[in-house]
């Protein structure tokens, strides 16, 4: 059987912990900030781990970790 293939897409925006939760990073940060209170902008500087339904879906697209 062959080897399954990694979306390019998902290895470039997703990280798997050690635990297996998926670690990802916070959306809506590109431009536009000024406008977007203190306490969005320091939520948005780091990742964040994804809900139990969206990792499973993203972990089918890592198969290989």
């Amino acid at each position: 059987m062959p080897k399954l293939k990694t979306k390019s897409s998902a290895k470039k925006r997703f990280r798997l912990t050690g635990t297996g939760k998926v670690r990802a990073n916070v959306a809506n940060k590109s431009h536009g900030m000024s406008k977007r209170p203190q306490k969005m902008i320091r939520k948005a500087r780091g990742t964040m781990i994804l809900s139990d339904a969206d990792a499973r879906i993203v972990k089918s697209y890592l198969p290989y970790g």
